[in-house]
C-alpha cells in the first residue's frame, strides 16, 4: 500500500481580464476533483487575479487570491484570453517572472502560451498553442520552437497546452507526473477522459490550405498545385510549369512559404484527403487515388506524419456520412 506524505501541493489558477471561461475553469475542475488512496485530495487550488474583480466576457468573478499567492504555490496555471495580443499587466508579468525564477512549475492553457511568451519564459523552449494562433506565436516569438502538432509541450518546469481539450490532457499529465498513473487514471475517469489520447492537434486541423502568400510571385503556381493535386508531380514538373530551374524554384519556394514543392502538395493532398474521409464512405485505398498518392501505403505514412493519426482513426472521429 502506498503511503503520501507529503504536503498538499498547491496550485495557482490565474484569471486575467477577458479570460476564457472553459479554459479557467478546466484545470480547477479536474486538480480539485484529484483523489489520493484514502479519498483524500490531492490539491488545493486557488483562482489569483491581479484586480479585485477580473472580466470573463459573458460574466464578472471575483477571485478570492492576489498576485501574491502565485508565491506559494507549487504550480501555477495560465489559462488563455480571448484577444492573446492583448498587453499584459506588468505586475502579472513580474509575478510570473518571480515564481519561474523561485523554480515554481508555470502551465499555460491555450493561448495562455502567448502570456508566458510575453514574460520572456519560454525564450529558447519548444512550445504549443491553439494550432490558429501557432503561427502569430512563432512570428511574434521568433526564440521559440513552436510546435502546432502537440497536444502539449513538457520543458520540466515550463508546460505549454495546445486549444481546448488539450488543455486537459496537460492537467492530467501533471498529475501523472505529482502522484503517479494510478491517480491520474482515476483523475481521467472523473473527467470523463481517456489518459492518454490517439495524435495530436494536426488532426484537428481541417480544411485550412496549405499557406499560400497572396500577392505574392508564387500565387499562381500555389493555385495550379491546388488544382492539379491528384496528378502524378515531380519538383522538375512543378518548376517546368513555373518557369524556373528546381534550384531557383527550391530557394523561392523557401523563401515565400517556409517549405518545399512537394511537402506543400503533400499537405494540400491530405487536406482533401481529411475532406473526403469526413464527407464519404470511399474506401481509403479509392481516396487515397483521388487524391494523388501512388499507393494507399504511401497515403497512410503521409496521412499519419501530417494529421498525427491514422486515415481510419481520423475518420471514427470526424465522418459526418455514417461510414
Amino acid at each position: 500500500m502506498v503511503t503520501y506524505v507529503a504536503a498538499m501541493h498547491t496550485v495557482a489558477v490565474l484569471a486575467l481580464d477577458d479570460v476564457i471561461p472553459s479554459d479557467l475553469a478546466m484545470p480547477i475542475d479536474v486538480f480539485a476533483r484529484t483523489r489520493l488512496p484514502g479519498e483524500r485530495a490531492g490539491y488545493r487550488v486557488r483562482v489569483c487575479a491581479a484586480t479585485d474583480e477580473v472580466d470573463a466576457g459573458a460574466f464578472t468573478l471575483r477571485a478570492p487570491h492576489g498576485l501574491a499567492a502565485l508565491a506559494d504555490a507549487d504550480t501555477v496555471v495560465v489559462p488563455g484570453v480571448h484577444d492573446p495580443t492583448a498587453p499584459v499587466r506588468e505586475d502579472v508579468l513580474r509575478a510570473l517572472r518571480a515564481a519561474a525564477a523561485a523554480g515554481t512549475r508555470i502551465a499555460s492553457i491555450c493561448v495562455g502560451t502567448f502570456v508566458l511568451a510575453r514574460a520572456g519564459l519560454l525564450a529558447g523552449l519548444r512550445a504549443t498553442t491553439h494550432w490558429y494562433a501557432a503561427g502569430e506565436l512563432a512570428a511574434a516569438y521568433p526564440d521559440i520552437d513552436v510546435d502546432p502538432d502537440v497536444l502539449y509541450v513538457d520543458n520540466g518546469q515550463i508546460l505549454t497546452s495546445a486549444g481546448a481539450a488539450a488543455g486537459m490532457d496537460l492537467c492530467l499529465h501533471m498529475i501523472r507526473r505529482d502522484y503517479g498513473s494510478a491517480v491520474a487514471a482515476d483523475a481521467a475517469r472523473a473527467s470523463v477522459m481517456p489518459l492518454e489520447r490517439e495524435g495530436g492537434q494536426a488532426q484537428f486541423i481541417v480544411n485550412l490550405p496549405p499557406a499560400s502568400p497572396r500577392g505574392q510571385a508564387l500565387e499562381p503556381l500555389l493555385a495550379w498545385l491546388e488544382e492539379n493535386a491528384a496528378r502524378e508531380l515531380t519538383l522538375d514538373d512543378i518548376a517546368a510549369h513555373a518557369g524556373l530551374s528546381s534550384r531557383t524554384l527550391l530557394r523561392r519556394f523557401r523563401e515565400q512559404t517556409g517549405t518545399t514543392p512537394l511537402q506543400w502538395l503533400h499537405r494540400a493532398r491530405v487536406r482533401r484527403a481529411q475532406h473526403l474521409l469526413e464527407t464519404t464512405a470511399h474506401p481509403v485505398e479509392r481516396i487515397a487515388a483521388q487524391v494523388g498518392f501512388g499507393s494507399p501505403t504511401a497515403f497512410r505514412d503521409r496521412f499519419k506524419r501530417v494529421a498525427g493519426v491514422s486515415p481510419q482513426a481520423y475518420r471514427r472521429a470526424f465522418s459526418s456520412s455514417g461510414a
